[in-house]
C-alpha cells in the first residue's frame, strides 16, 4: 500500500481508510458495450416501473459462456439474444447470463432484459406529496453516480464502459420526460405519453438518466444549440434568475477548454428532495431546486451561479473526456470546482477569483486537518462515492491552480486544450493529463503530481523575516511546521517547491489614500479576462526572488539596495499551503495597505490581529475603511474581533453599514462573540425591520441567542431572546427557511433553556418545511450539551426515531446532530444507523462521528458511562433474573405433589 505513512498516527491525521477499505479495479472487460436501450413503463402511484434493456455488446475474445452485469434488487423476467431465451441466476447483486452460444470476438450481440423494480431504494427515485408534505411535487428522477445505475437497469456500471444509449419511457400525459441527447419522437397513447430520446455520443452508464415531473420548459440557445430550464410552474422567474446565464457560461467554457459544447441540447432540470447540489449526467443535469433564487436571495447569493458553472463544466470534464476509474476523479470534479474559479475570474475580476480560490482551499484545509488526510488519487476505499470529498473537489481544484501557474496563461490554455482534444469521447487517469501536458508543453509536471496528487497534505510554513542595516542584507528564514522530528518521516513529510519571495518599496509620498492606474499585478495575465486597468495602491517597486524551499529550516539572505517596506512570501499565493507570517508589525502594517495581493493582504491582517494591541487594532480599523476589496474586508472583519479593546468593537459597528453585504455579515457574526447590551441593540433592528439580504438576517437571528444564551438577569435576557426568536419562526418564512434556520441555529446556543429546546424539537417534526426541519435536527446536538439528563433523554428518543427515516438528507441531519453530543448514548444511535442504511455515505458519516463522539466525551468519562451503562443492564438484568425466579416458586409451589 503506497504513501501509508501520511495517515498514521505520527502526524495526528485519522486515516481515510477504514476498516473493509480494500483496492478497487475495474472488472475484466467481457467486451465493448457498443449501445444501451431502455424501453420503460413508469407507474408512478405504485412507486414500479418495467420494461426492458437492451445491450448490444462486442465481444473481446471468443468462447466467452457467461456474462455478469451489475444488477442490484431487479425482478428479472426473461432474457433473449437474438430470440432465443437465455437461462440465468442472479444473486440480488450480479446477474449472471449462462449464453447458449459462446460469443465470437467482433460479433456484437443483442442482450433483452425484461425485468421490474418495485419501490427502488437507489438509482431512480419517485417523489410526490405524503400526509406530511400534501403540497410536494409529483416528480421522477434518476442519480446514478457512482454505482447506482445497478439500481434501475442492468448494466455493466463501471466508468471504463462508454456506450450511446436511447432511452424510450411511457408517463401519464400531462407530464413531461427528460433524458439525454435529442428527443426523436413523442406520441400520445391514451392517457399516457410516451417520450423517445436518443444519446448519439458515448458515455458511462451512470451518467443515463430520466426525469420526469409536470415541468414547465423555458427555452433559451447557445448557438443553434437549444439551452433549457425546466422548473416547476410557479419557479419560472426563478429559473431566469438562476440559470440565465447558461449561454455565456457555455461560450466561455468552449473558449475555455477548446472544444465547443458537443452535444446537441443541454438542459437543466430542477427536481425536489434532490441528495446532491446537481449531477452532470450528459446533456441533462439535475439541480436541486434549493438553487432557484428568489429576487431577494439574488441580491448576495452566488451559489446557483456556481452551482451551474460547475455543472456546465463537466459536460467537458467528466462527460466528454470521463474518468476510466473512480480513482482518478479529481480529473473532472477538480476542473469543475476549478471552472466556478475561472467564471468568478471572467465575470468579477483576478480579486474576486482569488479570494473564492481562498475559500477552496480552506475547506480542504478543514478537512484535511479535522476529518482525515489522504492522496488525491487512491483506490483503496469501501465504496466509491467516499472519494467525493474536499481532496477531491477543492484540493483538486488547486492543484489545477497550481499546474495553471507552474506553466504560465498560454501554455496552461494549451495544455488543456490538448488534453480534451487528444481525449474526447474517450476514457482518461491521471497520467494521460500529465502527458497532454509535456505534449503540450514540454514540461513534465510529475513533481507536482508526485507532491500534491500521489500523496497527503501540504506545506504548511512559517516565515520569519529581519534586517540587517549595516550590511543591507534580509534574511528569510522558512521553517515546514508539517515535517515532524522523525528523520525518515520528516524526509516523507517535506516538500520541494520553487517559491517567489517579493521585496516591496512604497512611493516617496507614502500616502495610502493616493492610487494610480497601474496594470494588473498578478503573476498570471489571465487570457480569461480582458487586461483592463484597476486602481491599486501605488507602489513604486517590487523585486521578486524564487528559492528552492525542500530542507525542514532554511534560511536566505538578499542584499537589497534598501530595506523593504514589506515582504511578500509565495507571491501571488498561487500555492496550496498554509502559511503563518513571524513579521515586525511595520512590515505587516505596510503589507495590509500597499501589497497588490489581496491574499497577500489577508495573511498580514492575520498575522497583526496574532500580534495584538493597540498598534495592531489600529491598522486593521484603518484598513476596514480603506481597503478597496470586501474581500479582504471581510478578513478584517474577522481577525478584528480577535482583539480584545474597546477601539476593535468601535471598528466593527462601522462594519455594519459596509456597502457589500459580506462584509456586514460578516461583522453580524463577529459581534456574537461581544455579548454585551450594546451588541444587543444594534442586532436586534436587523431582526425586527428585515435587511436587504436574508442572510444577514439569518446571521442575526443565530447571534442573538449566542449573546443572550444564560443571561437571567442583565439584558439582553435569555427570555427577551427566546421571544424575538419565536416571533422570527413565526413571522419568517421565506427563501429556503434560511432565516428561520438561523433562528433554530440561535436557540441552539441556549444549551441550558428548556422552552429553547421545545421549540427547537417542534420543528424536528415530519410536516415541518424540510429545510427548516433539517436545520432544527442538526441542532439539537448542539444544545444537548448543556441539558439536563431527563431533555438529554428526549433529545437521544428524537435522533433515534430521526434516525430510521431513509431520506438521505434527514440521515445525514441526524448524523451531524448526534457527532456533537456528549454522551455515550449517542453512539449506540450511530452504530444502529450505520448498519442499517443503505447508503454508503451515511454509514462512513456515522462511523467518523462515532469517532468524535468519544473524542466529545473524553477517555475518562467515555469509560465511566461506559461502567454506568454496563452497571445499569447488570441491574436489569439481576431484576429480570430475581422476577423469573419468583415466578418459578410461584409455579412450582401450585404443582401437585
Amino acid at each position: 500500500m503506497s504513501n501509508v505513512f501520511w495517515d498514521t498516527e505520527s502526524n495526528h491525521h485519522n486515516s481515510f481508510e477504514l476498516p473493509g477499505a480494500r483496492p478497487h479495479y475495474n472488472p475484466d472487460r467481457p467486451g465493448q458495450v457498443e449501445h444501451i436501450f431502455l424501453d420503460l413503463v413508469l407507474d408512478i402511484p405504485q412507486k414500479t416501473f418495467w420494461g426492458t434493456c437492451t445491450t448490444r455488446l462486442n465481444p473481446v475474445r471468443d468462447g466467452i459462456e457467461t456474462l455478469m452485469l451489475d444488477a442490484v434488487d431487479l425482478q428479472i423476467k426473461s432474457i433473449e439474444i437474438a430470440g432465443v431465451p437465455q437461462s440465468f441466476d442472479t444473486d440480488g447483486e450480479q446477474l449472471h447470463i449462462h449464453l447458449t452460444q459462446p460469443t465470437i470476438a467482433q460479433q456484437p450481440i443483442q442482450i433483452a432484459i425484461q425485468y421490474r423494480v418495485e419501490q427502488p431504494q437507489r438509482g431512480l427515485y419517485f417523489v410526490g406529496p405524503d400526509e406530511h408534505y400534501p403540497d410536494k411535487p409529483v416528480q421522477v428522477w434518476t442519480q446514478g453516480e457512482d454505482e447506482d445505475s445497478r439500481f434501475w437497469f442492468p448494466c455493466f456500471d463501471y466508468p471504463g464502459q462508454l456506450a450511446t444509449s436511447e432511452l424510450r419511457v411511457q408517463v401519464p400525459q400531462d407530464f413531461l420526460a427528460i433524458s439525454n441527447g435529442k428527443l426523436v419522437h413523442s406520441e400520445t397513447r391514451g392517457e399516457d405519453k410516451i417520450y423517445h430520446w436518443m444519446q448519439q455520443q458515448v458515455h458511462p452508464s451512470y451518467l443515463i438518466t430520466l426525469a420526469v415531473g409536470k415541468f414547465v420548459e423555458i427555452r433559451d440557445h447557445w448557438n443553434d444549440i437549444p439551452v433549457l430550464y425546466y422548473v416547476e410552474q410557479k419557479r419560472q422567474a426563478d429559473a431566469h434568475r438562476s440559470m440565465g446565464e447558461t449561454p455565456q457560461m457555455m461560450e466561455f467554457f468552449s473558449k475555455v477548454f477548446g472544444y465547443n459544447y458537443p452535444y446537441p441540447k443541454y438542459a437543466q432540470v430542477c427536481v425536489d428532495d434532490f441528495i446532491f447540489g446537481g449531477m452532470e449526467n450528459t446533456s441533462t443535469t439535475l439541480l436541486t431546486e434549493r438553487c432557484l433564487l428568489d429576487e431577494k436571495a439574488a441580491y448576495d447569493n452566488r451559489n446557483a451561479e456556481s452551482l451551474v458553472a460547475h455543472e456546465l463544466a463537466h459536460q467537458w470534464f467528466g462527460d466528454l473526456v470521463v474518468i476510466k476509474h473512480w480513482s482518478h476523479a479529481w480529473i473532472k470534479e477538480g476542473m469543475a470546482t476549478y471552472s466556478e474559479v475561472l467564471w468568478t475570474e471572467q465575470k468579477y475580476g483576478v480579486a474576486e477569483a482569488a479570494y473564492y480560490r481562498l475559500g477552496e482551499a480552506r475547506n480542504y484545509f478543514s478537512e484535511d486537518s479535522s476529518r482525515y488526510r489522504r492522496p488525491i488519487v487512491t483506490h483503496v476505499y469501501r465504496e466509491a462515492i467516499e472519494l467525493y470529498d474536499r481532496h477531491l473537489y477543492e484540493k483538486g481544484a488547486c492543484v489545477y491552480h497550481m499546474i495553471r501557474t507552474e506553466l504560465g496563461d498560454e501554455l496552461f490554455t494549451k495544455a488543456i486544450h490538448t488534453f480534451v482534444q487528444n481525449h474526447a469521447h474517450q476514457t482518461v487517469e491521471t497520467t494521460d493529463l500529465l502527458r497532454a501536458i509535456e505534449q503540450a508543453t514540454g514540461r513534465n509536471l510529475l513533481f507536482l503530481f508526485d507532491q500534491y496528487v500521489y500523496r497527503g497534505g501540504h506545506p504548511d510554513y512559517k516565515v520569519s523575516y529581519s534586517w540587517d542595516g549595516d550590511s543591507k542584507l534580509a534574511k528569510i528564514t522558512v521553517e515546514q511546521k508539517q515535517s515532524k522530528d522523525s528523520e525518515k518521516v520528516s524526509e516523507q513529510q517535506l516538500f520541494d517547491l520553487k517559491i517567489p519571495i517579493g521585496f516591496g518599496y512604497i512611493s516617496e509620498a507614502k500616502d495610502p489614500n493616493k492610487t494610480v492606474q497601474v496594470e494588473s499585478k498578478s503573476d498570471l495575465k489571465s487570457k480569461f479576462v480582458s487586461e483592463s486597468l484597476v486602481s491599486e495602491p501605488l507602489v513604486s517597486e517590487s523585486k521578486v526572488v524564487t528559492v528552492r524551499v525542500h530542507q525542514k529550516d532554511q534560511s536566505f539572505y538578499f542584499p537589497l539596495e534598501k530595506k523593504p517596506d514589506f515582504i511578500s512570501f509565495d507571491a501571488g499565493n498561487h500555492t496550496l499551503k498554509t502559511v503563518t507570517l513571524s513579521y515586525p508589525i511595520a512590515e505587516l502594517k505596510a503589507q495590509l495597505k500597499f501589497d497588490p495581493d489581496p491574499l497577500a493582504r489577508i495573511y498580514a491582517a492575520h498575522a497583526l490581529a496574532k500580534k495584538g494591541g493597540l498598534d495592531a487594532t489600529k491598522a486593521l480599523t484603518g484598513s476596514l475603511s480603506q481597503e478597496p476589496f470586501w474581500g479582504v474586508r471581510v478578513e478584517v472583519v474577522k481577525q478584528l474581533v480577535k482583539l480584545k479593546l474597546n477601539q476593535a468593537f468601535d471598528a466593527l459597528v462601522i462594519g455594519l453599514n459596509d456597502e457589500h453585504p459580506r462584509v456586514r455579515r460578516a461583522t453580524v457574526e463577529a459581534l456574537a462573540k461581544v455579548k454585551t447590551p450594546r451588541t444587543y441593540e444594534l442586532l436586534k433592528p436587523i431582526l425586527e425591520n428585515g435587511d436587504a439580504s436574508y442572510l444577514i438576517e439569518a446571521a442575526a437571528a443565530s447571534v442573538m441567542g449566542e449573546i443572550a444564551a444564560g443571561n437571567q438577569q442583565e439584558t439582553p435576557t435569555e427570555a427577551a431572546a427566546l421571544q424575538l426568536l419565536e416571533w422570527v419562526l413565526q413571522e419568517r418564512q421565506g427563501w429556503n427557511e434560511v432565516v428561520r434556520s438561523g433562528a433554530i441555529a440561535g436557540l441552539s446556543q441556549m444549551k441550558t433553556s428548556e422552552n429553547a429546546l421545545n421549540l427547537v424539537m417542534q420543528y424536528t417534526t415530519p410536516g415541518t418545511p424540510q429545510a427548516l426541519r433539517l436545520s432544527a435536527i442538526r441542532a439539537l446536538g448542539n444544545i444537548s450539551t448543556g441539558q439536563t439528563p431527563v431533555n438529554l433523554e428526549r433529545i437521544l428518543q428524537r435522533l433515534e426515531e430521526i434516525s430510521r427515516e431513509d431520506f438521505f438528507l434527514t440521515q445525514i441531519a441526524a448524523v451531524a446532530s448526534l457527532e456533537q453530543m456528549e454522551t455515550a448514548r449517542a453512539i449506540a444511535v450511530l452504530s444502529n444507523l450505520a448498519e442499517q442504511t443503505h447508503d454508503g455515505r451515511v454509514r462512513r458519516r456515522a462511523e467518523e462521528a462515532i469517532q468524535k463522539v468519544q473524542q466529545n466525551i473524553g477517555p475518562d468519562k467515555a469509560l465511566k458511562q461506559l461502567r454506568e451503562e454496563l452497571d445499569k443492564l447488570s441491574q436489569e438484568n439481576c431484576n429480570l433474573r430475581s422476577r423469573l425466579e419468583s415466578l418459578e416458586a410461584k409455579i412450582s409451589s401450585k404443582e401437585p405433589d
